[in-house]
């Protein structure tokens, strides 16, 4: 734990100079630059036309925020392809690639709280990189609440409970930690965020006034227990389970909360990219039933296409389509 807290020591004095920036009012009226893409051997063609953004506390975020799942191995498939992410996104293609979400107008990453993304991080400032994060916690963070304190040095826009390990502490009494921790975000001057997969959870910290700025949701109620799976299917099925009524229900929940969701899953941890029209019919579904000031992290793994620049594109088209 002592070295932990000197290695987000060391990293708060190396990125002090590249903190989040406030909100920006004429952000969404720039256009992003028009640069080519890294990945794959293909050079695409940036586009001068905006991401839109959506505001939470000062911040200006864009409303396509890039996910750190596929970039520190956690396929939500097997161990043999997180290990195949890991090798093949190393600390300076992480760079690469945030350099270009960056290029595409996207202005925020979200990742968790463990040592190789805040080293992802810290190497990705020393190169001059200026996105925004959103940290999402870990272990070490919900145990000992002084690490928020070092975070909370490098400039988030939030810090966010992660959401399994507070449905395993709903299931287990344990309300009080969660909002222990998210009273503690909030004291040491960070905005505050809850993620979860089920929309129940969601509702009830909105009826007791949790101390909440913003929330993570799933798409995907992925972590119900063996007896609620057992109660819907008859039995506890082997590996993540996506159910497709589960998007419906979640976005209901979304709607009725006045504070900004960002909502995952919404590629089923990738189930649904087998065709673009797929791709794009999971995208249109998200945005267009979740509220104008929410937004989507999604996962990117650009080794094979350059999906950043598409879904980027993709935003740009359904949420232009959306206004008109």
């Amino acid at each position: 734990m002592k070295k932990e807290r000197r290695t987000f020591l060391r990293t708060a004095a190396a990125v002090t100079a590249g903190l989040a920036a406030p909100c920006d009012p004429d952000a969404e009226a720039r256009a992003a630059q028009a640069t080519p893409g890294i990945t794959g051997g293909l050079v695409t063609p940036g586009s001068n036309a905006a991401i839109p953004m959506l505001r939470v506390g000062k911040y200006s975020v864009s409303r396509l925020i890039v996910g750190g799942n596929p970039l520190h191995g956690y396929s939500h498939f097997n161990r043999i392809l997180d290990r195949h992410m890991t090798e093949w996104a190393d600390r300076e293609r992480v760079s690469q690639i945030l350099k270009q979400c960056e290029q595409q107008g996207i202005n925020t990453w979200q990742f968790s709280h463990h040592e190789r993304g805040m080293g992802d991080l810290e190497r990705y400032r020393e190169t001059g990189g200026k996105i925004q994060f959103i940290l999402l916690s870990h272990r070490e963070i919900e145990d000992d609440h002084r690490i928020i304190k070092d975070v909370a040095k490098l400039g988030p826009v939030a810090i966010v409970h992660h959401g399994g390990s507070a449905e395993r502490k709903r299931r287990a009494g344990q309300l009080g930690k969660i909002r222990d921790f998210l009273k503690a975000v909030r004291d040491n001057g960070v905005l505050a965020g809850l993620s979860t997969h089920d929309p129940r959870f969601l509702e009830q910290a909105e009826a007791e006034n949790w101390e909440t700025d913003l929330y993570m949701t799933s798409l995907y109620y992925l972590t119900r227990s063996a007896e609620e799976f057992a109660k819907l299917l008859g039995t506890r099925p082997i590996g993540e389970i996506y159910l497709p009524e589960d998007p419906a229900r979640m976005c209901a929940a979304i709607r009725q909360t006045p504070k900004t969701c960002l909502a995952y899953k919404v590629l089923a941890a990738g189930r649904l990219t087998d065709s673009s029209e797929r791709i794009d019919q999971a995208f249109r579904f998200a945005y267009e039933n979740i509220k104008p000031n929410d937004g989507l992290i999604v996962g990117m793994y650009p080794k094979y296409s350059d999906q950043i620049a598409e879904n980027a594109a993709r935003v740009r088209q359904i949420c232009g389509a959306m206004k008109s």
